[in-house]
């Protein structure tokens, strides 16, 4: 079976290739304006009431709605309402992106939320002004709280990514079921699939376990 699945991966290299660019593509725009955006949202829920409800009823709402749900939902009666037609690829980035925007915000909210206060008395008690208690105190403590979370969230959004395939994304998952309805060789195909997210994500994940447990505290003062 292995000498079956290489041979597969080098006869079809080059689409497997353009399905992986996608893919990745895909992520990326998914990632920087998840991180981006849910970050300063999260950030701005400090001191904003009104943004904190918005983000928590945010990720409360779509945490309750299958994200294949929300997908197809986005694909084809939201663009029916409006009488508009997307490419696939942008309404898959946009549905995605929402995802993790809130996921990412209500990260960073809970978070903020059991950063101690006592910290910023201290603070306040040996000079420090606010922007400096923020940039050398709490940024890097928050960094060191949310950044192994931040990254298995986004290891996450990668897995995600198969299901626009089902609306016809060209990404790698849809490369893959395009060759295996030629050769039909699932086992072969799947496999290769499954062992190119091991190689990527296993390492991603191993790197947050590490960073979780080398530098994440419980700072809360519950």
């Amino acid at each position: 079976m292995l000498v079956t699945t290489f041979n597969i991966l080098v006869d079809y290299h080059q689409g497997f290739l353009q399905g992986l660019v996608v893919t990745f593509k895909l992520f990326f725009i998914i990632a920087f304006f998840g991180i981006t955006i849910g970050g300063s949202l999260g950030w701005m829920s400090r001191r904003s009431e009104d943004i904190r409800n918005i983000v928590r009823c945010g990720a409360f709402f779509l945490s309750g709605i299958p994200i294949l749900v929300f997908l197809m939902w986005m694909h084809y009666p939201f663009q029916a309402m409006l009488d508009i037609v997307v490419d696939p690829f942008y309404t898959a980035c946009l549905t995605f992106t929402v995802v993790n925007i809130f996921s990412v915000a209500d990260l960073v909210r809970k978070t903020l939320g059991d950063f101690p206060e006592q910290y910023r008395i201290a603070a306040k008690v040996c000079g420090l002004t606010n922007k400096q208690t923020i940039f050398k105190i709490e940024l890097p403590l928050l960094f060191r709280q949310i950044l192994p979370a931040l990254i298995m969230l986004q290891v996450v959004m990668l897995h995600t990514t198969l299901f626009a395939s089902l609306i016809s994304v060209e990404e790698i998952f849809r490369v893959a079921q395009r060759i295996n309805a030629n050769i039909y060789k699932p086992v072969e195909i799947y496999t290769a699939l499954g062992v190119f997210f091991l190689i990527i994500c296993l390492p991603i994940n191993g790197f947050a376990v590490y960073l979780k447990k080398k530098y994440t505290r419980n700072i809360s003062e519950r």
